[in-house]
């Protein structure tokens, strides 16, 4: 089964860091995602750029509306993605506990739904 662990940071907290500081967590990051393919788990994994660069889009009574930044303000925001396999809950779990940057924030782990088409449909 596939699981999305959607890592939630701070972004202050990761802006406050020194150059060095951060380089450290990302090769830390590289390397925890180069654990989890070796372990036959990465599915894909991505960092997002800050939430300054988001761009939110709704659709209201027909009308396409966009708008900077996040949805919501928070004082913390997704910060990336790690989509891995997984033979049921607790192995995600324990799998996402180990992300580097969880230091930062949290890291939500939610089955993904397989979609399928209704009967007769292509």
């Amino acid at each position: 089964m596939k699981y999305l662990c959607m890592v939630i940071v701070d972004e202050k907290r990761l802006q406050a860091m020194t150059e060095s500081e951060a380089q450290a967590l990302d090769d830390e990051s590289l390397e925890h995602d180069e654990a989890l393919r070796k372990g036959g788990h990465l599915l894909a994994a991505q960092a997002l750029e800050s939430i300054t660069s988001a761009t939110t889009i709704r659709i209201r009574s027909g009308k396409v509306s966009i708008t900077d930044g996040p949805f919501a303000e928070t004082n913390e925001q997704m910060g990336g993605f790690v989509l891995i396999e997984a033979r049921d809950l607790n192995q995600p779990i324990q799998l996402a506990s180990h992300i580097p940057v969880i230091r930062f924030g949290a890291v939500e782990v939610r089955p993904v739904k397989e979609l399928v088409h209704s009967i007769g449909r292509g």
